[in-house]
């Protein structure tokens, strides 16, 4: 049975090209900003274009938030591309303003340490043993657009629970998370519809573990 995935519409994010990535990758995809609809749905996808005061301003207009914590408090996943990937953490600074995220990892959004800025185009990421996330593309490169990622990973775990599985990339010399697994909840610093068969293929293990 053909998985129903809701792609979140809350006015950030490339739809179009997600949305054709993921029917690609094997899911029935709804763009909706309708609560309930995305709460029932079998994966909730969040993208993210932009700075992340105004992504979260959208997000907290259609409740955002207190939809991805009721979906993860059941299990049920989520999958966060690029300020998608960021507003999870608790924390963004951009061009001087704080703002509060979503607040599922600790940890700051902050601008990249490079002379070049935007990153922009294809990358390498450093994946850990055991990712479902990247099973079948672990050598492969994504497309990145971005000038702020989260730098430093701050989670620490007591040792009873399983450890989230972070992927790591650079731009330049500086180091920042480009993934992370963490039981229902995926997200990519990367944009997988924008990466070619990689990024399908990356789409699909999310799809099939719905």
């Amino acid at each position: 049975m053909t998985p129903r995935v809701v792609l979140f519409d809350y006015g950030s994010g490339n739809l179009r090209s997600a949305e054709r990535a993921l029917t690609h990758a094997g899911a029935l995809v709804e763009v909706t900003s309708d609560y309930d609809t995305s709460l029932d749905a079998a994966g909730l996808v969040v993208p993210g274009v932009g700075a992340f005061a105004a992504c979260m301003e959208g997000l907290r207009a259609r409740r955002g938030p207190e939809l991805i914590g009721r979906r993860l408090s059941g299990g049920r996943p989520v999958l966060g591309i690029c300020v998608g990937h960021q507003v999870l953490f608790e924390h963004g600074v951009e061009h001087g303003v704080a703002s509060s995220g979503c607040g599922e990892w600790p940890g700051r959004v902050e601008g990249l340490s490079a002379s070049t800025l935007p990153h922009i185009g294809w990358n390498t990421v450093e994946t850990p043993t055991g990712s479902r996330m990247f099973e079948g593309v672990e050598n492969e490169r994504f497309y990145f657009v971005h000038s702020y990622a989260v730098r430093r990973w701050e989670l620490v775990t007591d040792g009873r629970t399983r450890a989230p599985l972070v992927s790591w990339s650079r731009h330049e010399h500086d180091p920042f998370v480009a993934a992370v697994e963490n039981g229902p909840l995926w997200a990519t610093q990367f944009h997988p519809e924008k990466s070619g068969a990689a990024g399908t293929k990356l789409l699909a293990n999310w799809v099939q573990q719905l």
